[in-house]
C-alpha cells in the first residue's frame, strides 16, 4: 500500500469503476434498445409488437445465463491467480464478446454472443470489489464494493441513455461497439496503474468450492436471485412504459433510464456506507423501501411526472441493496471472498433473467406494461423472507457458539 501514490491509486480506483462502468452499459442498454434490436432482427415485429417484445426478452435471459455460468467458474478455477492477472483475463473476454455481439446477423448469434460477453461479469466485480476493498485500506470492504460498483450505477445516468440514444440514431450495433471501447480503455488504464498483488498458491478449486458447504451462502445467493428479480421485471420493459403507459416519445427512453441511474447511484453509496454501519439493518430497511416503491409503481406510474418519480426511488431503493447483499455474502464466505463477491452478481442476474421472463409472461398474457411491478412486488417480498430467514440461522448459529463457550467455561 505504501508504495502506491495518491494519484497512481486514484486511477486504479478509477480503472476498476470504469470496467464497471462498461458492464453497466452492456447490460442495460441492451433493455433500453429491445424495441430497436427487435425491429431489426425479429421478423413481423410491427404486426405483434407485445409478442415480439417478449421474445426480444430471450437476449436479457442469455446475458444473466452467461453471469450465472461465468461467476462461479472463474471464481473456482482462479483461485490461485493474482487478482489484478484475473481482472486483465476478464477485460479481453469482456472485449472480444462485446466486438462480436456488434457483429451478428441473426437473433439467435445474438443471443449466444450475449451469453458469452457476460461469462466475465460476476466475477468482475467480485475481484474488482476485493482490489478496491485492498486498495483503499482495512476497514472499508463496504466502501469498497460500493466503488467497485459505482461505474455499474453511473452507467445508468450517463453511458445507458448515451448508448440507447446512440443506438437509437445510427443503429443499436453501435452502443456495443461504443461499450467496446468503454472496455479497452479499462484494460489499458489497468494494465499502466492497477497494482501487482501476487496470488495465493495456498488456495485451489477444491478448497473454493467448499464454501458451498455453508447453507448461508444458499439462503443469500437464493436472497439475491428472487430478491433482485423484482428490480429486473420492471427495467427489462422500462422503454415500453415509457412509450405505450406514459404516453412520451422514444427520445424519453434515456431520459428515464438516467433518472433511474442517478438514484441508483446515490442508492449505491448509501447502501455502502450503511453497511459498513450496520449490515443486517440495511438489508431488511431496503428490502421493505424497495417492495414499497414496487407496489406504488405497479399503480402510479401511468404518467411522465410519477414515472420519473418511481423510477428514481426504484433506482435508489434497489442499489441500496446491492453492496449489503454482496458483504454479507463475503463476510459468510470466509476465505472463498472471491468466490463469494461473484455468485453474488450470479445470484443478481438470475434474478435478472427470471424477472424479465416472468415479466414478459404476464405482459403477454394481456395484463398490460405494469404488471411486471407486481411480478417485482412479489419477488421482492420472497426475498425479503429469504433475508430474515439467513438473519435469524446467523444468529442461531451465534448463539449455540455462546452456549458452548458457557458450558465449557463452567
Amino acid at each position: 500500500m505504501s508504495s502506491l501514490t495518491p494519484l497512481r491509486r486514484g486511477i486504479a480506483l478509477f480503472a476498476l469503476a470504469l470496467g464497471g462502468f462498461g458492464i453497466g452499459v452492456t447490460e442495460f442498454a441492451t433493455m433500453g434498445l429491445l424495441p430497436d434490436i427487435a425491429r431489426d432482427l425479429l421478423p413481423g415485429f410491427e404486426a405483434a409488437p407485445t409478442t415480439g417484445i417478449a421474445h426480444a426478452g430471450i437476449l436479457i435471459t442469455a446475458y444473466a445465463l452467461g453471469v450465472v455460468v461465468g461467476a462461479p467458474t472463474f471464481a473456482v478455477l482462479a483461485a490461485r491467480v493474482s487478482q489484478t492477472k484475473l481482472t486483465f483475463w476478464l477485460l479481453g473476454l469482456f472485449i472480444v464478446g462485446t466486438i462480436a455481439s456488434a457483429c451478428m446477423p441473426t437473433f439467435g448469434s445474438l443471443a449466444v454472443f450475449r451469453f458469452i460477453a457476460a461469462l466475465p461479469h460476476g466475477a468482475y466485480f467480485g475481484v474488482a470489489s476485493l482490489l478496491a476493498a485492498r486498495i483503499m485500506g482495512p476497514g472499508k470492504q463496504g466502501q469498497g464494493i460500493a466503488l467497485a460498483l459505482s461505474g455499474l450505477t453511473i452507467a445508468n445516468v450517463i453511458g445507458v441513455p448515451l448508448a440507447t440514444w446512440l443506438g437509437q440514431i445510427a443503429g443499436w450495433r453501435w452502443a456495443y461497439a461504443f461499450v467496446a471501447v468503454i472496455f479497452i480503455a479499462t484494460l489499458v488504464l489497468g494494465l499502466a496503474f492497477l497494482p501487482r498483488y501476487p496470488g495465493n498458491p495456498e488456495r485451489s478449486p477444491a478448497r473454493e468450492l467448499s464454501a458451498l458447504r455453508n447453507p448461508r451462502i444458499w439462503v443469500m445467493i437464493a436472497v439475491g436471485s428472487v430478491g433482485f428479480g423484482g428490480f429486473f421485471a420492471v427495467y427489462s420493459y422500462i422503454a415500453e412504459v415509457t412509450t405505450r403507459v406514459a404516453g412520451m416519445s422514444p427520445g424519453s427512453i434515456p431520459w428515464v433510464l438516467g433518472c433511474l441511474g442517478v438514484g441508483m447511484t446515490i442508492g449505491n453509496f448509501i447502501g455502502g456506507w450503511a453497511s459498513d454501519r450496520h449490515l443486517t439493518r440495511t438489508i431488511v430497511i431496503g428490502f421493505t423501501l424497495f417492495i414499497a416503491v414496487l407496489v406504488s409503481y405497479s399503480l402510479l406510474a401511468t404518467g411522465p411526472v410519477s414515472l420519473f418519480a418511481l423510477v428514481f426511488a426504484l433506482g435508489l431503493t434497489s442499489s441500496t441493496l446491492v453492496p449489503s447483499i454482496q458483504a454479507r455474502l463475503i463476510r459468510i464466505s470466509d476465505e472463498a471472498a472471491l468466490l463469494g463477491a461473484a455468485v453474488n452478481h450470479a445470484a443478481f442476474n438470475i434474478g435478472n433473467s427470471l424477472g424479465a421472463w416472468l415479466g414478459g409472461m404476464v405482459i403477454a398474457g394481456g395484463l398490460g406494461y405494469l404488471a411486471p411491478g407486481w411480478v417485482g412486488a412479489a419477488l421482492a417480498t420472497l426475498g425479503l423472507m429469504l433475508a430474515l430467514i439467513s438473519i435469524g440461522i446467523e444468529r442461531r448459529g451465534r448463539a449455540r457458539n455462546l452456549n458452548t463457550v458457557g458450558i465449557r467455561v463452567v
